[in-house]
């Protein structure tokens, strides 16, 4: 009898296995954590060997947890950071640590993909500008860097997709993950040959993409002794973190929008069609859903603004005992507007140098005004994202909330005020996990679709509607949207006095 699946998700962090029972609860879950290396400024590298251990704990711990044994589960789903850089030889074998989302080494490689693609052609091509962020900056860094390991390089994997391989033997990606390498044709859900002839990357170094819910491959022996599954368990392609968080959140039809509001802030809407901000400022990539794509706005510093708040300038005080004191402030903060740039942005200014500020000050402001301002600030960057989807036709429906910073009443009337639209809660809080285990049920043929899928086992929470300073926010957000450009010029200069004291 087979009647669990299990979700996995990689992070940077740790890795957790979700184990879900047929009528999509939460069994159990198990966690592993590990960490990551900082070997040089802006770099940020991973040993691939700690995802499989990692893999290979969170399992049979859920497993241990939930009183299943491995024959009990029906299918794996996989989900994982994005953007990495996994490099293998002909035997499998890593040629070195792997290059993480979040290393900024490649500016250089941006440029030279430019160069080499145009920049216009390659967004039309990819959906998106060359950051560093991305996967093929990191693979063209290797060329320029280390052309000895470059030479040895037969097998080019993103995180997740390693833990595939010692899963099932199988060299496989899901089509969302493989869109964000920007190495890949977002209309046609295939990998670029143009991209990649102007990058001279061998394309028999990319492994073959599936449709989120398919079927890549089936546990082995060596797999199943070090998980505990049962042999031949499938496991399906699964999907990037966020695309995956969007299943787990029901976000998998036209309109409907996701909002993650954690350390990071990320809108996610999907789409039945491949749409492309011109300028690069929002992220396309194809969905886990089959035959769906979506397109996202990420800011670095959302609920992470208020964590920096409280660390530096409340320190001892409790995330409750700061909402409690904004909900005293008056919506707009009594004319305090934060700009949440603490480190950079992404959307909708790509701009590692942008700085956070309270702009308004008065000795009348007191903390419940900058805590206020903070919150304000942040739904004010998560609109920046919404605008520039609505300027590009999408119809905004409904907007699901998941993150830390929702789980405050207040901070989603805020939203729902911002955003002019209304906010749903969803009961799960397993996220990208869960939405592994959703698209595993669909690889086992439990449901015929993702969408159907979702209908069963996403329930919808609280719902927030827009009230009586709607208006008032309108107004704050045309002088926030102001701010930026009126700042900008002295970004650079100020980052001059970063290490002035070295």
């Amino acid at each position: 009898m087979t009647d669990h699946v299990i979700g996995l998700d990689v992070s940077t962090t740790a890795t957790k296995a979700v184990l879900v029972d047929e009528a999509g609860r939460v069994v159990a879950t198990g966690v592993s954590e590990y960490s990551y290396q900082t070997p040089a400024p802006l770099w940020s590298e991973q040993d691939p060997t700690f995802w499989w251990e990692g893999t290979r704990e969170a399992i049979r711990a859920a497993l241990a947890a939930g009183g299943v044994s491995g024959d009990r589960v029906a299918a794996v789903g996989l989900t994982g950071q994005m953007h990495g850089l996994v490099l293998l030889d002909v035997d499998g074998q890593i040629l070195r640590p792997a290059i993480l989302w979040n290393d900024q080494r490649t500016a250089k490689e941006c440029d030279e993909i430019r160069a080499l693609v145009g920049r216009d052609q390659f967004i039309a091509i990819t959906g998106n500008d060359a950051l560093t962020g991305f996967t093929a900056p990191k693979l063209l860094w290797v060329k320029n860097e280390e052309p000895e390991i470059y030479a040895r390089i037969r097998h080019v994997l993103l995180p997740k997709d390693y833990v595939r391989f010692r899963l099932t033997s199988s060299y496989a990606t899901d089509k969302a993950g493989a869109s964000g390498t920007v190495l890949f044709d977002l209309a046609n859900r295939t990998w670029s040959a143009e991209v990649m002839a102007a990058l001279k990357i061998n394309p028999s170094w990319l492994p073959s993409g599936f449709e989120g819910p398919e079927v890549t491959g089936y546990v082995t022996e060596e797999g199943a002794r070090a998980t505990g599954l049962a042999p031949g368990t499938p496991v399906v392609a699964g999907g990037g973190d966020q695309a995956a968080s969007a299943v787990g959140t029901g976000a998998v039809r036209e309109g409907v929008v996701a909002l993650s509001l954690g350390t990071s802030g990320v809108v996610f809407v999907a789409g039945n069609a491949p749409r492309t901000e011109p300028d690069g400022r929002l992220h396309a990539f194809c969905h886990a859903v089959p035959r769906m794509w979506h397109l996202m706005g990420v800011m670095l510093s959302a609920a992470g603004s208020l964590r920096w708040f409280r660390d530096e300038l409340a320190c001892g005080e409790s995330f409750e005992f700061l909402m409690a004191e904004a909900a005293a402030a008056s919506p707009g903060a009594e004319g305090l507007v934060f700009l949440p740039y603490l480190t950079g942005e992404r959307t909708p200014y790509p701009d590692p140098v942008a700085r956070g500020a309270f702009v308004g000050l008065t000795v009348r402001h007191g903390r419940s005004h900058l805590v206020r301002s903070v919150i304000e600030g942040v739904s004010f960057g998560l609109r920046d994202g919404i605008e520039l989807m609505k300027g590009m036709g999408v119809e905004v429906q409904q907007i699901r909330a998941s993150g830390g910073g929702t789980k405050s009443e207040l901070w989603r009337q805020v939203l729902a005020d911002v955003l002019g639209a209304e906010i749903v809660t969803v009961t799960t809080a397993e996220g990208a996990a869960f939405g592994a285990a959703i698209l595993a049920a669909v690889g086992a043929e439990w449901v015929e679709t993702v969408g159907e899928a979702c209908d069963a086992w996403v329930t919808v929470g609280q719902a927030t509607v827009p009230g009586v300073d709607q208006d008032r926010y309108g107004e704050l957000y045309e002088v926030y949207r102001e701010l930026y450009p009126a700042l900008r010029p002295f970004f650079d200069r100020l980052s001059s006095f970063d290490r002035s004291n070295d």
